[in-house]
């Protein structure tokens, strides 16, 4: 038997008996791990251990019977301004359980950093920046997913959509829009969108303005300041909402449930 402490966020609770719990959350060194809250509703460690907290885990584990027991949780981080948005609500749990799915992306370090940094930005933001932050940290865990499509060149003949220095890019797409092709996982420039309906039986595109793909190039390559100070229409952050929301249930290879019921939040 020993005593364990732990930086951790909180993913998610569940009851299992009458009055304990099943927590599951996030470390940097051994990714995610579960361990069981013992308390009844009026337990003031319970109301400690919610869903996004973040801070000091104290752990007592058994290694003979393989259990793992919380004993107090010294929280840093509450990210209040969720409990005042739906939206936030949402997003936080909407990336939770994508990295749950996919078990931190096989990167645990990468991901710990990675979530609790958009966790920490959606307390900071107001709900409209909230939903540019979380395309951006969906378009970079599909980068840790490593099926990121490339935002550089075109799929098929390989010609780059950008030239010169990242601030003064020009896009070579066809006027009004880049194309990705769902079936090849990647945008094609004007003259290999345009040949593509010479043979149309199975196509799939998603259409995205020239500076939305600026947008997620920035978001890839350049520091987190550039995206973030990007302006984008409200009609572009839509489609790029839908685009990211597509390629991440694709990616993940399953339904993601916050997805479909959090239609009309998110």
């Amino acid at each position: 038997m020993r005593n364990f402490q732990k930086e951790a966020l909180i993913l998610s609770v569940r009851n299992t008996g009458e009055n304990n719990r099943i927590v599951s959350y996030l470390t940097k060194d051994e990714g995610i791990l579960t361990s069981v809250l013992y308390g009844g509703p009026k337990s003031k460690l319970r109301s400690l251990v919610s869903p996004f907290n973040y801070g000091n885990l104290y752990l007592y584990n058994d290694e003979v019977k393989h259990s793992s027991k919380i004993t107090d949780f010294d929280v840093k981080k509450y990210h209040l301004t969720f409990r005042e948005s739906l939206f936030k609500t949402w997003a936080a749990t909407l990336a939770v359980e994508v990295v749950i799915s996919t078990k931190c992306a096989g990167s645990s370090e990468e991901c710990f950093i990675m979530l609790n940094g958009f966790i920490d930005g959606l307390d900071l933001l107001d709900e409209e920046h909230g939903q540019s932050g979380l395309i951006r940290f969906l378009w970079r865990y599909i980068g840790l997913l490593g099926v990121q499509p490339d935002t550089s060149i075109c799929q098929r003949c390989h010609k780059p959509f950008f030239s010169g220095t990242f601030g003064q890019n020009t896009l070579q797409y066809r006027t009004g829009g880049a194309n990705y092709s769902h079936s090849e996982n990647g945008f094609v420039c004007s003259d290999c969108y345009s040949s593509s309906f010479d043979n149309p039986e199975g196509l799939m595109f998603s259409e995205l303005s020239s500076r939305s793909v600026v947008y997620l190039q920035a978001t890839s390559v350049c520091e987190p300041s550039v995206s973030r100070n990007m302006k984008l229409s409200k009609e572009e952050i839509e489609n790029l909402k839908g685009f990211v929301y597509s390629l991440i249930e694709s990616s993940v290879g399953t339904k993601i449930k916050t997805l479909h019921s959090g239609i009309g939040i998110l």
